[in-house]
């Protein structure tokens, strides 16, 4: 125990492939998000769009959890999951949010905050009529978040609701998107000595103002 202690305190990294620098950032957020996420698809890295959510409950605990983010534009980030899951049930309680993308490879993060509401049906709709139809049964199967016995409650439900809609099940009313609409972005870029870049875009009075912090 002692010596993986010791293993783990010495785990070190020099970040050192590149810089961010005000001049060469986007005015817009928005615009610079776009820009490091079309990198780290082109990079290849490692599931690009898996993004930590972040929530609230009414007790004051927070959870945290990989989603996938599935939309981008000016009206914020969106992705889809179970409104009666945990982080849904977290979300009509308090609907504000924090996100976080963590490209480890090209030595990022990007962490964005702020309210959050429920897409447009049709836009669930779209979205879930899109899906693989594995997926799109899988989203009637698990009662996401609640105790089950066993696994096989599970394969149980697929087998049930798949012999229901066959090739074409509607989208589970329970089932649909979220957007972050943003309020605060920060972008972090790790240098070396430990003298990371960190940007941060902040919304006031209807305009994003840049500021950089200390790391």
């Amino acid at each position: 125990m002692d010596a993986n202690k010791s293993s783990l305190a010495q785990l070190r990294k020099s970040y050192e492939r590149a810089e961010l620098d005000e001049s060469a950032s986007a005015a817009d957020p928005l615009q610079q998000f776009e820009a490091w996420l079309q990198q780290a698809i082109a990079a290849e890295v490692p599931e690009p769009n898996a993004m930590t959510l972040a929530t609230v409950g009414p007790d004051g605990r927070p959870s945290t959890r990989i989603v996938l983010i599935k939309g981008c534009d000016a009206r914020g980030i969106v992705w889809y999951t179970n409104y009666e899951s945990r982080k849904g049930r977290e979300l009509a309680g308090n609907p504000q949010a924090a996100l976080q993308f963590h490209w480890v490879e090209l030595e990022r993060v990007v962490r964005i905050e702020g309210r959050v509401e429920q897409v447009a049906a049709a836009e669930s709709d779209a979205y879930y009529a899109s899906r693989p139809l594995d997926s799109r049964i899988g989203a009637w199967a698990s009662p996401q978040s609640q105790v089950i016995p066993s696994r096989a409650v599970l394969v149980a439900n697929a087998a049930r609701y798949g012999a229901q809609y066959l090739l074409n099940p509607p989208r589970p009313p329970h089932w649909g998107g979220y957007r972050l609409v943003p309020d605060r972005f920060e972008f972090w870029q790790g240098r070396k000595s430990r003298l990371h870049d960190r940007l941060r875009y902040r919304l006031a009075g209807g305009a994003w103002v840049r500021e950089r912090l200390a790391p």
